[in-house]
This record gives C-alpha cells, sequence and structure tokens, in this order.
C-alpha cells in the first residue's frame, strides 16, 4: 500500500477524524505543534542531537546507520502504540497522518514502518516546516473579522460564547492564549502556550471557521497586541484595527460589580502580586492604595482603582486608531448580561449591513 502525500490543508482536515502522529522529539513537540498532533517521538533530544551531529560532522550515510540502531528497538513498540490509538479513533480504524520537521527520514522511516504492518498511511508534504509556513501566510489573508469592544468588565467574553450559541463564529482568543489579558488574566488558568504554538491555534482555528465561507463573518475581541506572556502576530492585530468595532458601553458601576464577583474570589496574596505587577504603570499612590482596600477587606474600593486605571489605558488605545470614527459602533446598553449585549449587537451588526447595501 502507497504512502499518501497531504498538502497542508489536506492534513489538516484528515486529522480531525485520523490520529496525527508528530513524530519529532519531545522538544520540538513541547515547544509547537499542529494543535491535535499526538507525540509519537522517532528520536529523543539526545538522540535526535547525536544523529544531527553525525549528519553535519561526519556523513548522511553514518548518520543513518545510527538513526537505525535507535530505531529498530522501538519498531514494535511504535506499532503497538499507534495500533492503540486507531482502536480509541474507532472499531478498525487503521489510518494515521504523520509528520515531522520537513518530512524527511523521520517520517519517512515510521511510514515505511506502519505501512509495512497495514496501516493507511499519510505524510504532510514539507512537514511541520511547510505547516509554519501556511500558519504565517493565514495572517496575510483579509478576513471578515467583526470585533466585541468596551472597557475592563464589560463581560464582553460571555457575549461572544453566546454568540457561539447563536451559530455564529466566534475566534476566542483569550482562550487560545490562556489569559484573560490584563494583569490579573493568568489566574487559575493552565500556563500559557508559547507564542509559536499560539499562532499556531489561531491559523487552524480560522481554517476550521471560514473553510466553507471565505467570507464568513468572525467575532473576536478587541484586544491588546500583548495578551499575557504571547503576542498576537502583528498583522493580523493590524487586521484587527481596520475592522468593525461594536463598543458595548457598560456603565462603571455594573463593571465594577462585574469584575468584583469574577477576581474578588482570588486570595489576598494572589490579588496583591497581581497589583504588584503593573505597579510601575499604575503609579504608587494607586498601588498603595489598592492594597491597602484589599488588607482591609474592602475588595470593591480596590477594583474601583484599578478600573479607573485599566479604563484610561483602554481609551487610550481606542484614540489610537487612525480611523477610530469609521469603524467604532458605540452601543449603550444596562449592564453585563451577555444575552441582552449579544442581541445589541447582532442587531448594529444587520443595521449596519442594511445601511452599506443602500
Amino acid at each position: 500500500m502507497a504512502v499518501t502525500r497531504l498538502t497542508v490543508a489536506e492534513f489538516l482536515r484528515l486529522g480531525r477524524s485520523v490520529p496525527v502522529l508528530d513524530v519529532r522529539s519531545p522538544g520540538e513537540f513541547a515547544h509547537a505543534r499542529i494543535p491535535g498532533a499526538i507525540s509519537m517521538p522517532l528520536f529523543n533530544d539526545e538522540e535526535r542531537a547525536a544523529v544531527g551531529t553525525a549528519y553535519k560532522q561526519v556523513s548522511r550515510q553514518e548518520a543513518i546507520k545510527i538513526g537505525l540502531d535507535y530505531f529498530g528497538p522501538k519498531m514494535r513498540t511504535m506499532v503497538e502504540q499507534a495500533e492503540q490509538l486507531g482502536r480509541e479513533s474507532g472499531p478498525g480504524h487503521q489510518s494515521v497522518a504523520i509528520h515531522c520537521w520537513r518530512g524527511g527520514m523521520r517520517s519517512g522511516a515510521v511510514a515505511w514502518l506502519l505501512d509495512l504492518y497495514g496501516f493507511e498511511v499519510y505524510l504532510l508534504e514539507g512537514g511541520y516546516k511547510a505547516f509554519r509556513n501556511w500558519v504565517l501566510r493565514q495572517f496575510e489573508e483579509d478576513f471578515n473579522f467583526h470585533l466585541v469592544g468596551g472597557y475592563t468588565g464589560s463581560g464582553k467574553t460571555e457575549v461572544l460564547y453566546r454568540l457561539r450559541d447563536q451559530g455564529e463564529a466566534v475566534l476566542d482568543l483569550e482562550g487560545l492564549a490562556n489569559h484573560k489579558g490584563s494583569a490579573f488574566g493568568g489566574l487559575d488558568r493552565a500556563p500559557q502556550p508559547s507564542s509559536e504554538q499560539f499562532e499556531n491555534m489561531i491559523a487552524t482555528e480560522l481554517f476550521r471557521l471560514t473553510e466553507d465561507d471565505r467570507n464568513r463573518v468572525i467575532w473576536a475581541e478587541d484586544e491588546s497586541q500583548r495578551i499575557g506572556l504571547v503576542n498576537m502576530p502583528m498583522k493580523l492585530w493590524e487586521r484587527f484595527r481596520e475592522k468593525p468595532l461594536f463598543f458595548i458601553d457598560v456603565p462603571f458601576e455594573q463593571r465594577l460589580e462585574y469584575i468584583t464577583q469574577d477576581y474578588g474570589k482570588n486570595s489576598k496574596e494572589v490579588l496583591i502580586n497581581a497589583i504588584i505587577r503593573i505597579q510601575k504603570r499604575l503609579g504608587g499612590l494607586e498601588t498603595k492604595t489598592s492594597v491597602n482596600c484589599l488588607l482591609e477587606d474592602d475588595v470593591r474600593g480596590c477594583f474601583s482603582i484599578l478600573l479607573k486605571y485599566y479604563d484610561k489605558h483602554y481609551m487610550k488605545a481606542l484614540n489610537n486608531r487612525p480611523n477610530l470614527p469609521s469603524v467604532m459602533i458605540p452601543l449603550q446598553v444596562a449592564g453585563t448580561d451577555p444575552v441582552a449585549n449579544m442581541q445589541t449587537i447582532l442587531k448594529a451588526k444587520h443595521e449596519r449591513t442594511a445601511d452599506l447595501h443602500r
């Protein structure tokens, strides 16, 4: 049975139904990978280094011989691991998709083995390197983004969830980044991905959302270029700043109540550490006052100070948009009810679409 080579798009589609085996080293996989791929390394990190050194300093043939020494004892284990993954994918499942760094010797060796055993094998043409080139090209595309904006505490993420419940396409950047975007955004969250992995997840999610309709509206939150420790791809962020911005203007007191309930459940120590991280920007007096509020159990007073700080910085970033009057759709809303605010946004979007077609 011949091994079938696939383009990146074909490989991603296939990966929804068959196991995707990443045969790169554990270190390569940990840094960044194709979302959904399973690590099944041909070499561990030390073995990979030894093979690479032999290739550069001796010869290709010597590197292959060393690689075979490592590969031979692992053959049965790799076959059995692939069988187990096949069983988990469904009865009689005997198809696998494989990739390495460049689609060369590592994936070729594993593909040969599994094909010999009887698997239907698919290889990613050009390997992970080709995938990364594809990822970066996605950010050159002009997707039909619509942004949900608003000051901190407006419940924008919940609005996005309600839009998704209505069948709208949603790119949840904060969900992908494992961070809510402020100094408090990483509390009670898993570690963030690397910036490279963040890009990989964004690109594959955009592919999934628009595969059937490249002009489909994609809702996303109006974000800073940096989300926690990871950066949005610059070209994508620049695209965002050109797109319609549906700004839900929630009264201060309602937003204060929202973030007090959301973040106030954390311990004083955790909250104080978050405040200390922004003390240079917050200022000495506001830092001292907000920390003292926490120590005196005045959580609401603490977040009132912080909310005014974030409002000032959001407004500054908003006004830095050179085209703000042409993209911003201001929406006065009563509170943080995500369903009501979602309905307000959709109504404004339909009215805007109707105006554009008049």
